[in-house]
C-alpha cells in the first residue's frame, strides 16, 4: 500500500500542470548559493563519507534521491544519526519506535530496503532500545546507498552541473 502510493505521488510529480517538475528540481540550484564553496562540491566525489559530512552534500544527495524516488534510505540513515544523539532513555525508547514504524517494520510508510533477518534483529534490539539498537539496519542500508545511489548520484547530470559551475 505505501509502495503502490509512492508510485502515485512520483507520477504526480512529474506532472508539470502541478507545478513541480523532476527536470528542474534535479538542478539542485547548489552553484547559485553562494556559501557552497566550490572546493567542496568537488570534494563529494572523493568518498561517500565526504559527501554526508557536507550539510550542503547531504542536501543535494538528498535531492537527487528524491528523483530515483529513494530518499527513504538517506532520511532513515539520518533518523539514525540523530537517534544516536539521544542521552534520555525514555525518549531514546520512544524515537527507536517510531524509526521502527516508519522505516524497517514490513510495510512501513518508509520502508528501507533491508533484509528479514537484519528487520528482524532491529525488531528483537527494540526491547531494550540503545543508541547502538539501528546499528545493523544502518550500515545495510548506508552501503546500498554508497554503491548504489552514489555512483548514479555522481554520474548525474545535476552533479555535473555542479562540478562545472566549480
Amino acid at each position: 500500500r505505501a509502495k503502490d502510493l509512492k508510485t502515485r505521488l512520483g507520477i504526480l510529480l512529474h506532472k508539470p500542470e502541478l507545478g513541480h517538475r523532476i527536470g528542474t528540481s534535479s538542478k539542485l540550484q547548489l552553484g547559485s548559493r553562494q556559501r557552497d564553496s566550490s572546493q567542496e562540491v568537488l570534494e563529494w566525489r572523493e568518498s561517500f563519507d565526504q559527501l554526508l559530512k557536507s550539510k550542503s552534500g547531504v542536501t543535494a544527495f538528498h535531492t537527487f534521491l528524491k528523483t530515483e524516488f529513494s530518499e527513504e534510505n538517506l532520511d532513515f540513515w539520518l533518523a539514525c544519526e540523530d537517534f544516536k544523539k539521544t542521552r534520555s532513555k525514555t525518549k531514546l525508547a520512544s524515537k527507536a519506535n517510531r524509526i521502527f514504524e516508519e522505516f524497517v517494520q514490513s510495510e512501513a510508510p518508509r520502508e528501507v530496503n533491508i533484509d528479514h533477518e537484519t528487520r528482524e534483529i532491529t525488531r528483537k534490539n527494540l526491547s531494550g532500545a540503545t543508541s547502538a539498537c539501528f546499528n545493523e539496519a544502518q550500515a545495510k542500508t548506508r552501503t546500498l546507498m554508497e554503491k548504489d545511489s552514489y555512483p548514479r548520484f555522481l554520474k548525474s547530470s545535476s552533479y555535473q552541473d555542479m562540478t562545472k559551475q566549480a
